[in-house]
């Protein structure tokens, strides 16, 4: 008998998957037979330091050579447990520049994803935190790219933490959930596309809530179909112009089961969603004020001007099917936010080294409601996968588990809030002490903006975004190891006469052991960006050499 729990354990309104990445590196190094590594039981702490020295030539339009040292230190950890679990990889450099082409400058990163039972199987803390850095385009738009200018760089911060709660009244089952997350972007004042044209409204920081309930019981206890009822309330406060976008929702469901694995699926329910904001300061000429910083200054005595107002039914109908629990696949097509709504998910894992895993998207929310729920979304049991010259984190991390990118979240630093559409597929196989994976996938963002504001102009905006990408990484021999990865990317802005991009590159890189602990290492990259955008047009190569020391 299918039940609803077997098939999949469904939130109120599931909205299946998180963007997947732009670009995606191979996986952290394999420590190997020779690294000292620190184990007590489940938990795995891999301490490091490194130097490096890093050269970065210009191939054109210029032929700029710029060269610097690299000081970092570093962990990268894993927890597993019976009621506790996660991983982190995190990353402290410090760049020494030669001349005023490269200042001096500090640079954490890294990303956290665990939780811990409180109560064995009813109450469950997570939580997650993410450090990174990108190159933020003239529209807004960003890119993990090895261009290194540094004058472009966006700090991206985010966290989240919250309880899960599970429980049983009879033959109902209870699932509630609470996250409260944080997002703070450091990025540039970015210099316009065109002489007079707006600068793009980067994002600042928000705090973002979600909290669901849902009460229902499984196809033959006792009813022959699994019923439900359950009710959702997410919102977003955005700093920049004051911007809210909340969405409360209530449903009943129903799971029909069609065979021992497939079920069909349907709810009804009402939903109101609501996103607005408050105009920027201006002066005597009606010219918006910026901050030191470039970003627009809200008028907290101006009123609060709605951009997105609707409220009424909604509905969805679709399939669960679940032939093994190496397998499940789910789609939905409905009607939500005044429109037709598609969503659902597909994961097979053939085998316990290999995972494919596709996911398609809908929702309403800012930069940091997309991005903490991106961070909520990785799985526990990880490598992280970074950049072997500049040692940042792509966005993505290497695991069996399932999907483990971020970087479609972080595809526009803009902070407009947006309806976020997309669909992502990753594939993962390990053989033996290599792993490799490909990646593609689609983000189509349609930005939403009260009238009257300062954001009017961005409103039904579109920006787009199709990656592919494709790593491999493993073990030569006991002593050395190796990785390469290339990607490419295509951006497609609708803002300031559609500034399109294609983004390009590859990477490699050489490890080998000397003594207990002490390993040098090598990379090379080439990177490269074709740009609509005057000056924008960039090809960099760039090497790097070093030693590290795995405690």
């Amino acid at each position: 008998m299918v039940t609803k729990g077997n098939l999949v354990k469904r939130s109120t309104f599931l909205i299946v998957g998180s963007a997947a990445a732009i670009t995606v590196a191979g996986p952290a190094w394999a420590q190997g037979d020779n690294a000292d590594v620190r184990r007590s039981g489940p938990v795995t702490i891999a301490p490091y330091i490194e130097a490096s020295q890093v050269v970065t030539t210009e191939l054109s339009p210029g032929s700029d050579t710029v060269t610097y040292t690299q000081l970092a230190t570093g962990v990268d950890a894993q927890v597993t447990g019976r009621n506790t679990g996660g991983s982190a990889s995190i990353r402290y450099e410090r760049t020494f520049g030669y001349d005023d082409k490269v200042s001096d400058s500090s640079t954490l990163s890294g990303v956290i994803r665990g939780y811990g039972s409180i109560v064995p199987q009813a109450i469950t803390i997570e939580g997650g935190a993410l450090a990174t850095r990108v190159r933020v385009r003239a529209d807004g738009s960003t890119a993990f790219e090895g261009l290194g200018d540094q004058a472009a760089e966006s700090k991206t911060y985010a966290a989240y933490v919250g309880p899960n709660i599970h429980t049983e009244l009879g033959d109902a089952q209870v699932n509630a959930n609470y996250r409260l997350g944080y997002t703070r972007v450091d990025a540039p004042e970015v210099t316009p596309l065109a002489p007079g044209a707006q600068s793009p409204d980067i994002f600042d920081d928000s705090w973002s809530q979600n909290a669901n309930i849902h009460i229902g019981t499984r196809p033959g206890q006792p009813l022959p179909v699994g019923v439900g009822v359950g009710a959702g309330y997410t919102r977003e406060d955005i700093s920049t112009l004051d911007q809210r976008a909340e969405d409360f929702h209530a449903r009943a469901d129903v799971t029909v089961p069609l065979s021992s694995s497939l079920a069909a699926v349907g709810g009804i329910g009402y939903e109101n969603v609501q996103v607005s904001s408050r105009d920027a300061l201006r002066d005597a000429n009606d010219v918006p004020i910026l901050d030191g910083a470039g970003r627009y200054i809200t008028d907290s005595n101006s009123p609060r001007i709605m951009a997105y107002d609707v409220s009424g039914l909604i509905w969805d109908v679709g399939v669960m099917w679940r032939p093994s629990p190496r397998t499940s696949f789910e789609a939905h097509v409905g009607r939500r936010y005044d429109s037709t709504t598609y969503y659902g998910s597909f994961a097979w894992a053939p085998n316990s080294r290999s995972a494919l895993n596709v996911s398609a998207y809908d929702g309403i929310t800012g930069f940091g409601g997309q991005l903490t729920n991106a961070l909520a979304g990785l799985p526990t049991d990880f490598s992280a996968n970074r950049n072997p010259i500049t040692g940042d984190m792509t966005g993505c991390v290497a695991s069996l588990q399932g999907g483990g990118c971020l970087t479609g979240a972080l595809g526009s630093v803009r902070s407009a809030t947006f309806r976020g559409r997309g669909i992502a597929a990753t594939y993962s196989e390990r053989v033996g002490r290599t792993s490799a994976g490909i990646g593609a996938g689609y983000d189509r963002r349609t930005f939403i903006a009260a009238p009257g504001t300062v954001l009017a102009s961005a409103n039904g905006v579109v920006d787009e975004s199709y990656w592919a990408s494709v790593y491999a990484s493993g073990e030569i021999d006991r002593r050395s190891s190796f990785m390469v990865n290339a990607h490419v990317n295509w951006l497609k802005s609708g803002f300031n006469n559609r500034a399109d991009a294609t983004i390009y590159g590859a990477s490699a890189a050489y490890r080998r052991y000397l003594i207990q602990g002490l390993s040098a290492n090598a990379a090379i990259a080439v990177d490269r960006i074709d740009s609509d955008v005057v000056g924008e047009t960039l090809s960099t190569a760039a090497a790097r050499l070093g030693l590290r020391y795995d405690f």
